[in-house]
């Protein structure tokens, strides 16, 4: 890589850092902090000894955070482990710098804040996700929980973790609703990093086995724009060669081609499958033919 386009992607990945980290901040501290909720990772076992103690939030972070990035450095990815003390810094710097301005603090309706909350603190991670960086605490607890349990899948993982914060608030605060809270705001910010990292152009692949594939293919070509494509098969019990048709379509469209399957072979075999997100070319179709 040469110096100017080395340059260049770390320049990125500094804006990137800045917008996230700033992002989180504004949804802890606008709206998490004033309602008393921690939702999950190290801000919020940060949030919790700042409601005990009063101290800042992003040094609290900080802190907890060393040892954890001293054990990935060990025992995880160590160009990670880079990227991640990177953003840790901007995070722990951003957070409290919003907090000492004393930036407008919502106050009203707790699912609210948890809510919007949430979404800010999920749009943030992506941006810090896009460029290859973690968030540290609570990712590099799950990586570590792999470690010890090979076999244990990072989304469990991390919601382990997280349920165990979620659940300590519930002392801390001293009422269960601090901790169902908490998980709403956990759900608000899985949301925005899955819709902001896969898109939102989610759609279905429709799977079909049928001796009519070959006129269904042509009338979902013919009335809705969409490309099919076939694959030889051989059926397991049967033995019978044959034609499977697969389809991807948008989420309004699947209804139609579900009528076109019944029109033509009711007996169908069809298997649907959620897509996070499909792109290329001709996906996106007209929808004044449906």
């Amino acid at each position: 890589m040469n110096t100017k386009k080395k340059w260049k992607e770390l320049g990125t990945d500094a804006l990137f850092d800045f917008a996230g980290a700033f992002l989180q901040a504004v949804g802890v501290w606008c709206f998490i902090e004033p309602s008393r909720i921690a939702p999950g990772g190290v801000s919020g076992i940060a949030l919790m000894i700042n409601h005990l103690f009063a101290l800042p939030i992003g040094a609290v972070s900080l802190v907890i955070n060393i040892p954890l990035l001293l054990a990935s450095w060990c025992l995880l990815d160590r160009a990670m482990t880079l990227k991640t003390v990177r953003t840790v810094v901007w995070m722990s710097v951003i957070q409290d710098l919003v907090s000492a301005a004393g930036i407008w603090q919502y106050e009203g309706d707790r699912l609210i804040s948890c809510g919007f909350g949430g979404i800010f603190v999920g749009v943030g991670m992506a941006l810090i996700f896009m460029r290859n960086s973690t968030t540290g605490g609570g990712d590099i607890l799950a990586r570590l929980l792999q470690k010890l349990c090979p076999y244990m899948q990072t989304g469990y993982a991390i919601m382990l973790v997280d349920f165990v914060i979620v659940g300590t608030s519930i002392l801390v605060f001293g009422e269960i609703e601090a901790a169902l809270y908490g998980i709403i705001s956990i759900v608000c910010t899985t949301q925005a990093v899955d819709t902001l990292l896969y898109g939102m152009n989610k759609g279905s692949l429709i799977t079909i086995h049928s001796e009519k594939n070959e006129e269904i293919a042509r009338e979902i070509m013919e009335t809705m724009d969409r490309g099919t494509t076939f694959y030889k098969s051989i059926g397991g019990y049967s033995g019978k060669e044959g034609l499977t048709l697969t389809c991807a379509v948008d989420r309004k469209q699947f209804h139609v081609v579900k009528e076109i399957i019944d029109r033509h072979d009711p007996r169908a075999f069809v298997i649907v499958s959620p897509t996070k997100e499909t792109y290329g070319e001709g996906f996106i179709g007209d929808y004044r033919k449906l």
